[in-house]
């Protein structure tokens, strides 16, 4: 059995979604946003550290997936998306984790079957796998996506073998 953590960085709010799976059994724990657009670069930094840190330890993941870097159109915003990361990739290391990384593209394509789905459509298709009575804000979502996403490769990689 996996407990599966799920990120989608940002430096003003990083979405988180945990999963639990056994072969293809989907069990939803918990998922949600960390906000941190009211603070001061550095300290949302360290905010986003000890938040992670807190769930890690709140629900013992033994494997997290995180989305991958892309380069949009601003190089500045690129930068802060790229130190966030950072640190959600340092406290997932310092939980001694297993982590996977996942393109927004073939995130999407494992949940809804286009690589090219909206947020909106990510959105229904999370609330639907995995029967939610409420919609997750679009942060969460992506954040519970990677995670079924890195569930669905890890279930295939182990019948391959």
């Amino acid at each position: 059995m996996a407990i599966i953590l799920g990120i989608d960085p940002g430096s003003r709010t990083t979405g988180y979604g945990l999963l639990e799976m056994e072969n293809l059994k989907i069990k939803y724990l918990a998922s949600g946003s960390i906000v941190l657009s009211d603070l001061d670069f550095k300290k949302r930094l360290l905010v986003l550290n000890e938040s992670l840190g807190q769930l890690i330890r709140e629900y013992t993941p033994n494997q997290a997936a995180i989305e991958q870097v892309f380069v949009g159109k601003n190089a500045s915003s690129a930068l802060k998306l790229g130190h966030a990361r950072g640190v959600a990739l340092l406290a997932i290391t310092q939980a001694n984790l297993t982590v996977s990384e996942y393109s927004a593209k073939v995130v999407k394509k494992a949940v809804t079957g286009s690589g090219g789905a909206n947020k909106k459509q990510v959105q229904t298709m999370i609330t639907h796998i995995l029967k939610l009575k409420n919609v997750p804000p679009p942060d969460a979502s992506d954040a519970l996506a990677i995670a079924l996403c890195h569930g669905y490769s890890d279930n295939k990689a182990q019948l391959l073998r």
